[in-house]
């Protein structure tokens, strides 16, 4: 279960972060609890109840494999040897996300269709160059079996991202997490893997903290949190990594 958190800036970085749980709506409904129980503070005013828009649309379910986060195969991908380490990176991301746009049609369901076009102008294997929308390989175990896994991203457009972890499982190369986004920090911690992105607020940035999940075998999201973002004279420039 994953739950919206607010931190100031400075505090621990994620798989230590201590989060405020947003309850500060509820308490003004009730009263203030002390060491005698609840008390009444008298009207704090009319109260409205949330109002539901468009209660009656709701989306159809996804079938089996139409969603990023599902545990996905990646075909014609051999193992490697020695584990992730070894992996062809721009072999694997490209067969990945050829995969993913044949099985949505180019409809960017799974993948943005102009990451295929990036990727078209990197070499077909081997290590990504500096001038790859391919970012650098880097290896952690996020899994906790000892193993470290491949984390990843193609760089669709200057802003947007797309995001990749795989590993090894059951004898076959795997993608464990699939997010897009505007990735302006990526950090690994404790397990944990936290995409820092903007908010509508430039005050604020959300962090996305991913979990190893045993029962999904995936990285599932696990904690939505804002980490304040100090005042910068360029108001271009991103919220720096920890928010602080």
């Amino acid at each position: 279960m994953w739950q919206v958190v607010s931190r100031r800036s400075g505090g621990p970085r994620p798989g230590v972060r201590a989060g405020l749980v947003l309850l500060g709506a509820l308490a003004g409904l009730a009263g203030c609890a002390d060491a005698e129980g609840v008390r009444d503070d008298g009207d704090r005013g009319e109260v409205n109840a949330p109002k539901a828009l468009w209660p009656d649309r709701h989306p159809s379910p996804a079938a089996p494999g139409q969603s990023a986060g599902d545990a996905t195969v990646v075909p014609g991908v051999a193992v490697p040897e020695g584990g992730m380490r070894g992996a062809d990176v721009l072999g694997l991301v490209r067969a990945d996300i050829e995969s993913a746009t044949r099985a949505d049609g180019g409809t960017g369901r799974l993948v943005d269709p102009r990451a295929a076009q990036r990727l078209a102008q990197c070499p077909e294997d081997g290590p990504p160059p500096a001038d790859c929308a391919v970012r650098p390989p880097v290896f952690h175990d996020l899994t906790g079996d000892g193993k470290d896994e491949l984390i990843t991203a193609v760089d669709v457009d200057g802003r947007l991202s797309e995001l990749r972890v795989y590993t090894v499982q059951g004898g076959k190369v795997v993608r464990v997490l699939a997010r897009r986004g505007v990735l302006e920090g990526v950090e690994v911690a404790a397990g944990h893997l936290a995409v820092r992105e903007p908010t509508t607020n430039p005050s604020y940035v959300s962090v996305s903290d991913y979990e190893w999940d045993p029962d999904t075998r995936t990285m599932t999201l696990q904690q939505l949190t804002l980490d304040d973002c100090p005042s910068l004279p360029d108001p271009d420039r991103p919220c720096p990594n920890g928010g602080g």
